[in-house]
């Protein structure tokens, strides 16, 4: 949201009054529209890795933040076969009868692995990048998860990979008030919701 204040004939100011990513059901979070005014940026001496990191405390979290531009920016593997336990529903699957009753005969081994095909196939991991979330934010680099979303994850097709949780960290956010020679910056503490579950659904 920007606020725009006259001072003075055909003179204006505006001043963006988002801080940080509005709540919202659609992740992973869209990107802020920044003032791209420098004058908001914070300077120098407002980036001390001491003083921040004391300031966020044991919210730092390394596994999900980064000070400085990650060497390997795509953070995760490609999709492999789940380690998470098989559902109970796909395990009961009943692949002895049609749906029309017909009978069929499945070895043991020809069942386990169509089971594990189908739930490879039907599986949807979190696929994680790392995202520059721009110097007013700290640390600026945030580990951000998204849905598998390259084919459909049933069979037959139709449904997708879609997020059914997500886990929240806390980060510094620079945050300046005021106007000209009245303004006054601070960095704020401020929630960010991450991917942490994808699910396929409708």
């Amino acid at each position: 949201m920007c606020v725009c204040v006259c001072v003075g004939r055909g003179v204006s100011l505006c001043h963006y009054l988002r801080l940080r990513p509005s709540p919202s059901e659609h992740l992973p979070v869209p990107d802020l529209k920044e003032d791209p005014d420098p004058e908001h940026d914070p300077r120098e001496q407002d980036l001390s890795e001491k003083a921040l990191r004391k300031k966020l405390g044991s919210n730092f979290d390394p596994s999900f933040m980064s000070i400085h531009l990650p060497t390997q920016l795509n953070a995760s593997a490609p999709p492999e076969l789940p380690r998470l336990p098989m559902p109970a529903d796909l395990k009961k699957l009943n692949l002895t009868e049609t749906p029309y009753g017909r009978r069929v005969k499945v070895g043991k081994k020809a069942r386990r692995k169509f089971l594990q095909w189908l739930w490879m196939y039907t599986h949807c991991p979190v696929l994680y990048t790392w995202k520059d979330l721009g110097a007013r934010f700290w640390p600026r680099y945030i580990k951000e998860g998204n849905c598998f979303s390259e084919r459909s994850c049933s069979f037959p097709e139709g449904m997708s990979c879609k997020p059914v949780k997500s886990v929240t960290k806390t980060l510094l956010r620079w945050y300046c008030q005021g106007f000209l020679r009245q303004k006054y910056c601070t960095w704020i503490s401020v929630q960010y919701p991450i991917i942490s579950e994808c699910k396929c659904s409708c």
